[in-house]
């Protein structure tokens, strides 16, 4: 019996050379970067607060309109200097459910890079508005709001941060003040700021020198807010 005839002779290696092409092209070398990467100079692991964040982050599906990832163009300057693997050495398994890191580059920017949004927009007060209504503070934004990472009180708790919500849209009775998972995404996202790479370190020549943008990788630009 010829090949193209025996069905399950070809489902079998057509199956097997899918999932065997699948660990050598993409599975394999991801595991390898996760677990060799090396944290830059200067870089600190999440705090536990930051790390919640980052699950908050996932959770509500930012992966699918932002990146993380800096490619060495021109067009991506604004963003920073080129990602390198010890950017995301401190992106780890969020509990033994998740065994490996999430995926944070991302594949699509409806919204901007936030690689370095903590540099570019380093004001708790702005992304706790910016979560609550995006409109608020970037009117032609498409972002949807995240009303659900905040309650209206009466009154604020003591200790806790009243968003100045704009009066449009401001709630009609009550102050808006951040939940716990509002907290941590705020936290996850000022936490996103490249390491500076020094001149002649390995990683600068793996992220191409981006001289252009330099030592810090702020680029020419700090807008960018979706």
């Amino acid at each position: 019996m010829s090949f193209h005839k025996d069905h399950w002779l070809l489902f079998s290696v057509t199956c097997f050379g899918f999932v065997g092409l699948s660990l050598i092209i993409g599975i394999l070398p991801a595991k390898w970067v996760q677990d060799n990467a090396v944290p830059l100079p200067g870089m600190q692991p999440l705090t536990a607060l930051e790390k919640q964040g980052l699950g908050v982050y996932v959770g509500e599906g930012c992966v699918a309109c932002h990146t993380q990832q800096v490619r060495p163009l021109e067009m991506d300057a604004a963003f920073g200097r080129p990602s390198v693997p010890g950017d995301y050495a401190y992106v780890t398994p969020l509990g033994p459910w998740a065994p490996y890191a999430p995926a944070v580059l991302g594949s699509q920017r409806t919204g901007p890079d936030l690689t370095n949004a903590g540099r570019r927009q380093p004001s708790e007060v702005w992304q706790y508005l910016h979560l609550y209504d995006p409109r608020a503070v970037v009117p032609d934004s498409v972002m949807p709001a995240y009303p659900w990472l905040f309650d209206v009180v009466a009154s604020a708790p003591e200790g806790a941060t009243v968003v100045p919500v704009p009066a449009p849209y401001a709630p009609a009775e009550g102050v808006v003040v951040p939940n716990e998972r509002g907290e941590a995404l705020v936290a996850y996202l000022l936490s996103l700021k490249q390491a500076p790479l020094e001149a002649g370190d390995e990683h600068a020549t793996a992220a191409g020198g981006s001289a252009a943008n330099g030592a810090d990788g702020l680029g020419a630009h700090a807008g960018g807010t979706r």
